[in-house]
């Protein structure tokens, strides 16, 4: 049933502190695992590479099939909790038994957590505060999100001091700790049906023309041009983006072993403190449009591709996450609100989010893998001139084939609520 009172502050403090706690736990162990395995477990890039895009695989598989999920069950708290469980057995494997089939195993779990996370999270947040508050919760749940990415960053530098293999460790307790937050949102303030996209269809004079409870076949949102291109573009973004720390985390570990974990841990807090205060600016600047903010993070990842190879020095390579916290946190927010413009009363929300998520699994293999290969045959200056110029790729496909999703009425209605 709907919820026509609102959220309160219970469930509203359990979605902030849940999106605090899955920070690192919903983004994987990669670069974690990739310096880990590097400087205490000694394996060769391309291997490390093929570890890293089995967790990706494994989330592409199951992205469209959870979001599906997401959209047909109302126990979806439950599933969040599943997906920290998951998180939670294959941080320990990874630990304790870092073989290849082992790890491989482990990163299998976790990438279908992976695959769960973003639209039960996404899901929860519509159905608990509505279309008109979307967006700035989106903003403020990221910049939550990014608050314990740097808390969790900070943690795993501590342990790395006892054990490298503690940030497995401290990234599992945070799993824990996400199952507890979720289950304070309460159940019956989550509308199911605004949950998954439908509902709140508005009619040609914006009013609104009440629930649309027949979500729309698969064959009308594949018809979804915008869509499709937006989804290209993911593609080719992640693509250019996904290798890009890990390779930073592998050339720290190749310069400094001992040091690796704590340098790796400078560059996520970096990126994580930028990316916290534009998560929440950006959600309030959605309101006037999405396309224009989006060019902008596109843009910022081909400069960030060439800035690695100009120097690798350590302090240099964690002030240039200053550019991954830009990007990667305009991207959080908006590729969110953008899923949510395409399919808006479609009741496909959350198994749209499943199909984003799979793009970005899809590049994130395909990143990973190739990265891997090219860095063991041409070096890492090559790997990352490669990075940029496929994201330069996604800059081009976002500029002429992607529309402004943000429609006029929406704008004007936007317009004049602020005047007023």
């Amino acid at each position: 049933m709907p919820n026509k009172i609102g959220p309160s502050k219970k469930s509203l403090q359990g979605l902030d502190f849940l999106n605090l706690f899955l920070a690192d736990v919903q983004t994987g162990v990669g670069p974690y695992l990739s310096a880990f395995l590097k400087a205490s477990e000694h394996w060769n890039s391309a291997d490390i590479g093929v570890a890293l895009s089995t967790s990706t695989i494994a989330t592409v598989i199951a992205q469209a099939p959870a979001g599906a999920l997401v959209d047909r069950l109302y126990q979806k708290r439950t599933l969040i909790v599943l997906g920290a469980v998951f998180v939670t057995i294959g941080c320990f494997g990874i630990a304790l038994f870092p073989t290849l089939p082992v790890v491989m195993g482990c990163q299998i779990l976790i990438g279908v957590a992976a695959a769960i996370f973003p639209p039960a999270i996404a899901a929860i947040t519509l159905g608990l505060v509505g279309r008109s508050k979307f967006d700035r919760r989106t903003g403020r749940i990221q910049a939550f999100n990014h608050s314990g990415n740097v808390i969790a960053a900070v943690l795993s530098a501590l342990v790395s001091f006892v054990a490298q293999k503690g940030i497995f460790f401290v990234i599992a307790a945070m799993a824990v700790g996400s199952g507890i937050s979720v289950c304070r949102i309460r159940y019956r303030e989550i509308d199911q049906e605004l949950a998954r996209g439908g509902g709140e269809e508005e009619d040609e004079s914006g009013e609104e023309a009440g629930h649309q409870h027949q979500p729309a076949s698969l064959l009308k949102l594949l018809s979804n041009r915008p869509l499709l291109m937006f989804c290209i573009a993911v593609v080719i973004f992640h693509f250019g983006n996904a290798a890009m720390l890990p390779l930073v985390g592998q050339l720290l570990a190749k310069g400094s072993p001992s040091d690796s974990i704590k340098y790796l841990s400078a560059c996520i807090i970096v990126a994580q403190l930028v990316m916290a205060p534009i998560s929440a600016i950006v959600g309030r600047l959605a309101e006037a449009g999405r396309k224009p903010i989006f060019l902008f993070g596109f843009g910022v990842l081909p400069i960030r591709g060439v800035l690695y190879t100009l120097w690798h020095d350590p302090y240099y390579l964690v002030a240039v996450q200053i550019l991954d916290g830009v990007a990667s946190g305009i991207f959080s927010v908006l590729s969110v609100l953008m899923i949510a413009d395409l399919t808006r009363g479609t009741g496909r929300f959350n198994l749209t989010q499943g199909v984003l998520a799979a793009c970005i699994g899809i590049g994130s293999f395909f990143s990973n893998l190739t990265a891997g290969f090219v860095v063991q045959r041409a070096g890492y200056d090559v790997g990352f001139l490669m990075l940029a110029a496929i994201a330069a790729v996604a800059f081009a496909v976002l500029l002429f084939f992607v529309p402004e999703t943000k429609t006029a009425k929406k704008l004007k209605r936007n317009q004049a609520t602020a005047s007023t």
